[in-house]
């Protein structure tokens, strides 16, 4: 047990924590985490020393084969806190200390438990009396906020609206005119006007193309854009989102990569592009399908998500096997009839056969040959056995892109999943490509509702974002401090711009305009990240911002353009505002007008060059780079 002097001294540290969190936020946001950073590995899936198992809230609260382990609200009573004193015997983890704001923080989320069963669970939100999906989700988040005692931020302003929604669904900001007309608009359902005028303009496929590019390919190179847009994978992305194409058909037709009408050209590129490496299909399919990574379960079962299995990763796997690149004009995926039965090995070194079991629970039942028995590709196997592309009668890509698109509850899941972190800065479930047990939803019943709704209107790609961005979630303002946790969305989150949306934002801001390849590779290869763990600006960022002759093209005077043109004003208040304007599309305040107007008077040369050093300095400011 801890001795009274060092469990004072922990009630001491404790004390802040306490006041801040409840147990539910303590165990979600820190505990469990750190359990599984240095116990989980004796004490989870796969391992049980003691018969305890620290893995999951339940299983602490059960406690070991002598008993509990927590004393809900009674830290000095409990065995696991106990064992973490530096001289405890038997001390844990073994060889290792924990922190003393680490002991605190078990302290105060033991000190903060209810002895009540399921206290720390909240209780489940009862369906809303509505079927449009912003009403749905204004329900959930005001009973959140009203379970966890937040005050949600107040709505934003139109200025900071109109900036945020061009960013989100045309790929930018809007140009001066765009917001100038949206400003003046006194229409009471002009926000809801605009968001269907951007979702149905020529904007918002490329700008959602470029996210689900990088989400399913990952960030190409120059080579491989111009590859991408060739081989048609850029046009089939595009027209999903321009068509409004059914997203269970598009996950299939990436699955199956065998494209038998113009509209699917190019979603073989998906599978293609794995270069028959079967192990990054399956792993860049499964957050897809499932909403959630299976890297981990490679070697053996996940060692934290118990639901995923390692027969789960082999069993995707299986479904590519039979897959190989036919090279030729357009990217092709041919498949054999026969072969790629192969088998896994467990941590016990116990050998498994690979079948096609889904994490749904579904097995894609297929006849197994003996282990002895020699298979013969043979012309009957095949729709057509001369075709250059083989396409086998019973193909296991097919069977996988129906069972993933067919009673897949999980399939819809993602899709929302994604959506709402795409619009709003973060999952429903963060990260959001680990909807599993390790990662519960921050509001479990709208996450399902949503999913349920999509996948009811036949999975409706639109549906979704407009009720997303019609929901008062959406247009709340944020704070400048008290910043409510992000798993309420209680308030505006910043969301660093992708590469694509901030070259296009930098060319309105500026008045400058490129199409030049290289420099759209230079932002590319400087702002890499799509939907981040963690965002964190690089020292390349850094250097290509402040450095490169390429960047600071943008911000020299040219005749015609904006720099010119504002450069041109009569007064420096002016040429400041207007520079504000352009770039952050709202007016400076007091400080910033004063320190503006300094700066354009202590800059040397013309004007206009100092109105492009002052652009330079907005546009590589942190309240451009992000949307928030």
């Amino acid at each position: 047990m801890l001795r009274p002097l060092a469990l004072l001294a922990t009630l001491i540290i404790v004390a802040p924590l306490l006041r801040a969190q409840d147990a539910r936020t303590l165990w979600t946001n820190e505990i469990q985490a750190l359990l599984d950073q240095n116990c989980v590995k004796c004490h989870g899936p796969l391992k049980q020393k003691a018969g305890l198992e620290l893995d999951t809230l339940e299983a602490v609260q059960k406690g070991s084969e002598d008993g509990a382990v927590v004393a809900p609200g009674k830290p000095a009573d409990s065995k696991l806190l106990a064992a973490l004193a530096p001289n405890a015997d038997p001390h844990m983890p073994p060889k290792k200390q924990l922190t003393e704001h680490e002991v605190a923080e078990v302290t105060a989320w033991i000190a903060a438990m209810s002895s009540a069963p399921n206290a720390q669970t909240p209780a489940p939100v009862p369906p809303p009396a509505t079927t449009d999906p912003a009403e749905a989700i204004d329900y959930y988040l005001a009973a959140g906020w009203k379970s966890r005692g937040i005050e949600p931020a107040p709505l934003c302003d139109d200025a900071t609206f109109v900036r945020r929604i061009y960013l989100d669904l045309a790929g930018r900001i809007p140009k001066p005119e765009e917001a100038a007309t949206f400003l003046a608009d006194t229409a009471p359902r002009k926000r809801e006007a605009l968001i269907d005028r951007l979702l149905a303009g020529a904007e918002y496929p490329v700008a959602f193309r470029e996210v689900w590019d990088a989400l399913l390919l990952g960030r190409h190179s120059g080579r491989h854009e111009g590859r991408r847009r060739h081989d048609g994978w850029f046009a089939f992305l595009e027209n999903a989102f321009k068509q409004n194409r059914p997203w269970n058909e598009v996950v299939h037709a990436i699955i199956e990569a065998r494209p038998e009408s113009p509209g699917d050209k190019g979603a073989s590129c998906f599978v293609f592009e794995r270069n028959n490496d079967y192990q990054q299909m399956a792993e860049a399919v499964a957050p897809v399908i499932y909403g959630t990574r299976i890297d981990c379960a490679q070697c053996h079962d996940h060692p934290l998500a118990r639901e995923i299995k390692q027969a789960h990763y082999w069993g995707l796997v299986a479904a590519f096997n039979r897959s190989k690149n036919v090279e030729g004009a357009e990217p092709a995926v041919g498949e054999s009839a026969v072969g790629g039965f192969v088998n896994f090995t467990n941590l016990k070194k116990e050998s498994q056969p690979a079948v096609m079991a889904m994490l749904t629970g579904h097995t894609i039942e297929e006849a197994r040959p003996a282990p002895d028995a020699k298979q013969d590709d043979a012309p009957d196997g095949y729709v057509d056995p001369k075709a250059k592309v083989k396409v086998p009668k019973f193909s296991r890509r097919a069977a996988l892109a129906d069972a993933a698109t067919t009673d897949n509850p999980l399939l819809a899941r993602s899709f929302v999943n994604y959506t709402w972190a795409i619009l709003l800065g973060r999952g429903i479930v963060h990260p959001v490509d680990e909807i599993n047990s390790r990662h519960p939803a921050s509001h479990p019943e709208m996450l399902e509702w949503l999913a349920k709704d999509f996948a009811e209107h036949h999975y409706d790609i639109r549906r979704p974002i407009r009720g997303i961005v019609l929901s008062r979630g959406y247009q709340l303002a944020a704070p400048a401090k008290d910043l409510p946790p992000p798993e309420a969305f209680a308030a505006a989150m910043e969301k660093p711009l992708i590469a694509e949306t901030l070259l296009r934002s930098t060319q309105i801001a500026t008045g400058g305009a490129s199409d030049d390849p290289k420099m759209r590779q230079a932002f590319l290869e400087c702002f890499p990240d799509v939907l981040p763990r963690v965002a964190r600006a690089t020292i390349q960022q850094a250097m290509f911002v402040g450095n490169s002759p390429q960047f600071a093209d943008f911000f020299r005077p040219a005749p015609g353009s904006a720099i010119e043109q504002i450069g041109a004003l009569p007064q420096p208040e002016d040429r400041v505002r207007e520079a504000f304007r352009r770039a952050l599309v709202r007016a400076p305040d007091a400080d910033e007008l004063a320190q503006g107007v300094q700066f354009l008077a202590a800059s040397k040369g013309s004007p206009a060059e100092a109105v492009g050093q002052l652009l330079w300095a907005l546009v590589t400011g942190p309240e451009f780079i992000t949307n928030h």
